[in-house]
């Protein structure tokens, strides 16, 4: 090139042919502004200088007032609505349902099986004569098969014949009647209420929707709105609304007028959905006109309620049960788990089973909330997880209808009692397809400038859960999701000093599948199996086997689920043993270090928590799963909740603590944030969002 030719620039402006110059980036340092250029300039700041200079708050105003008795703590669920002050030693469960009168004739939703059932000769008569199995039976067999050779594993005794004569007692027992001055007697609601909503316990004790023309309704299914008995989500919203404000009025005297003095703590799930969050707190601050709002997660409230700052907690509800890891007042994204399964799929297996050796109740009708009642009631006293516990015992319970006599009933029973909790871990007899069918997504697109990420789907818990069902990469260059699979090679050998608590039955090592007699499930192919010898001297027995890569019959190569993955990872992972995914949800976690951290601080809490036995089945069931797969894994430990608190409470507990902190100050969303950023506003004041 000639000199004194400049050298040509390339053009990166797109207007070569134009006289227009781009002008330079702004220099900060020549602004003479300070605007937002300070803590005290943002919108959080005027909104606090605004609140200080307005009128006193009843709290600031009386310092002799308990730390906390402005605050609200509200825990929705699906079976109850935990609420009170902060100040509170406990809070008040009050049943999570609405009756509405009806303008006209409705129909009774069917209710949904949730465990499988054996078939009746109808069923059979329709299948041919060709198939004599019944698939439960055959379900319920494997896991009696289970419950043998851990009783023969701990040298328990094993009654012949007991089922046999568990059902003659049964069928021969007369029930005997209580005369109504020995016995309290249950104030009925029949069709002269004059009330048009009945909330709680109200609502539950209706003789008959039907003649008394009010429908029932949960509002809560699981950890979201329930949109199966629901056509419109205003209506669950106006039947929550309902609850929340005729509870604070009954049980605290707070009316209409006085709530916008009080701030509420709203106890969220762990994996949550944000529509779900976005209507509670529009609901709280706007309709029921509350002062402010402070959204928490239940792991990390629950890890507050038993002081402990690291912990795998895990949440057995009703309707779900959520696994999720906290560390150091943080809740891990990739570790969170839901279960499609709780304490209502105990409550139905215990039913089954009962049902099988002779119920002597036999006009129970689930349907019914008193019969749902005595059936709760049996399994708050029968169950149990504990081996030596399984007896031929005698046990008694009563049954209130309305417009008859009590009736007391005597009841034989053997291993139903230690059956029905086992199907937690052992889910092949609960019915997944049926529970979530019928339902319907509402309030979708909902993003308000927030940025959508993959873990608002799926975790890689659910990832490294389902990674036999995904089908193989199309590509090496891929990037990969989840962590690899444990090697296989730290599995201990005969000789290996490592002796743990396992099960007296062929035990699933591999993470992702239980047991080899499973059916077709995302839980299947076991890669290792701990065989346990009838002399309680543990043998590895290492059979390999190629895990299959195809998804399930419902999810073919053409669908795209969340996540864009090719099969429903939230649905196939919350098919789990509950053994099994605690387990992988502290795998993603990280290393071996942080699933030793966790297998050592296992926290679990809801009602099912207060099954006799569930800290040694859930511990000696994590050490057969750890110790081969885990270098120097020591002993799981189940940490149990504070001395003289309820499991069930435990989050509330932890939530009404964070309402008499200090630094909870900083959390508070006031309905005038809402109203300007909305959703914005939670994710500013709150780090999971």
């Amino acid at each position: 090139m000639p000199r004194g030719i400049p050298n040509a620039k390339r053009d990166e402006t797109g207007m070569r042919y134009t006289m227009f110059n781009v002008p330079l980036a702004f220099n900060p340092k020549h602004a003479s502004s300070t605007y937002l250029k300070s803590e005290s300039q943002t919108l959080w700041a005027r909104n606090t200088q605004k609140k200080g200079k307005g009128p006193q708050t009843e709290e600031a105003a009386s310092p002799d007032q308990r730390r906390g008795s402005q605050v609200i703590v509200i825990h929705p669920g699906s079976r109850y609505l935990r609420i009170g002050r902060a100040s509170d030693v406990n809070p008040v469960a009050v049943p999570c349902v609405v009756a509405r009168r009806a303008k006209g004739p409705f129909a009774v939703p069917e209710r949904v099986r949730l465990v499988s059932y054996p078939r009746t000769q109808e069923e059979a008569e329709k299948e041919g004569a060709m198939q004599q199995d019944d698939p439960f039976n055959a379900k319920l067999a494997n896991i009696t098969v289970s419950l043998r050779d851990r009783m023969r594993f701990y040298k328990l005794r094993v009654t012949p014949n007991a089922t046999k004569i568990a059902s003659t007692f049964n069928e021969q027992f007369k029930p005997e009647r209580i005369a109504e001055h020995n016995d309290y007697q249950t104030e009925w609601i029949d069709g002269s209420c004059p009330d048009d909503i009945l909330v709680g316990e109200k609502a539950l004790r209706i003789v008959d929707s039907i003649t008394t023309n009010y429908i029932i309704k949960w509002p809560i299914y699981s950890s979201n709105f329930n949109t199966r008995d629901y056509s419109s989500l205003q209506v669950i919203l106006s039947d929550l609304q309902a609850l929340i404000s005729i509870t604070l009025e009954e049980k605290f005297g707070i009316g209409p007028l006085d709530r916008k003095n009080y701030s509420v703590v709203l106890v969220i799930p762990d994996f949550y959905d944000r529509a779900y969050v976005r209507e509670l707190a529009g609901l709280l601050l706007v309709e029921l006109g509350f002062k402010q709002l402070c959204a928490q997660q239940e792991s990390l409230a629950a890890t507050y309620g038993a002081g402990i700052s690291n912990a795998c907690v895990v949440d057995i509800g009703s309707t779900k049960t959520s696994i999720a890891c906290v560390d150091e007042g943080l809740v891990l994204p990739d570790t969170r788990m839901t279960l499609n399964m709780g304490g209502d799929d105990i409550t139905e297996f215990l039913y089954v089973l009962l049902c099988r050796i002779k119920f002597p109740y036999r006009e129970i009708n689930l349907n019914q909330a008193y019969d749902w009642n005595v059936m709760e009631d049996l399994k708050a006293r029968l169950c149990t997880l504990a081996d030596s516990d399984v007896a031929l015992n005698l046990y008694d319970f009563n049954v209130r209808r309305p417009g008859k006599l009590t009736e007391k009933y005597g009841l034989r029973a053997y291993d139903e009692i230690i059956l029905s909790p086992m199907c937690l871990f052992e889910p092949r007899v609960i019915e997944f397809d049926k529970k979530r069918a019928n339902f319907h997504p509402f309030g979708q697109g909902v993003t308000e400038e927030i940025i959508t990420h993959q873990g608002d789907h799926v975790t890689n818990a659910m990832i490294i859960s389902t990674q036999h069902l995904m089908p193989a990469p199309a590509s090496a260059a891929e990037p990969t999701l989840s962590p690899p699979p444990l090697p296989v090679d730290s599995v201990p050998d005969a000789s290996s000093p490592v002796k743990p608590e396992v099960d007296g039955q062929p035990m699933d090592i591999d993470p992702t599948h239980p047991a080899p007699s499973q059916t077709e499930t995302a839980s299947d192919a076991p890669i290792e199996v701990i065989d346990v010898e009838d002399e309680g001297k543990p043998a590895v027995n290492v059979q390999p086997q190629v895990p299959p890569l195809t998804a399930p019959p419902h999810a073919t190569a053409s669908t795209a689920y969340n996540g864009g993955y090719d099969i429903d990872i939230y649905f196939e992972a919350s098919k789990l043993p509950m053994d099994v995914a605690i387990f992988n949800s502290a795998r993603a976690a990280g290393g071996d270090e942080k699933i030793r951290k966790y297998l050592q601080a296992v926290l679990v809490i809801g009602g099912t928590a207060l099954i006799p036995g569930m800290a040694h089945a859930l511990e000696s069931r994590l050490q057969a799963i750890a110790t081969p797969l885990v270098p120097n894994m020591e002993k799981v430990q189940i940490i149990p909740p504070p001395k003289e608190v309820d499991p069930r409470v435990l989050a509330w507990k932890g939530a009404a603590v964070l309402g008499k902190m200090d630094s909870v100050s900083e959390l508070w969303v006031s309905p005038t944030d809402w109203d300007t950023l909305g959703m914005r506003a939670l994710k500013e004041r709150c780090f999971y969002l």
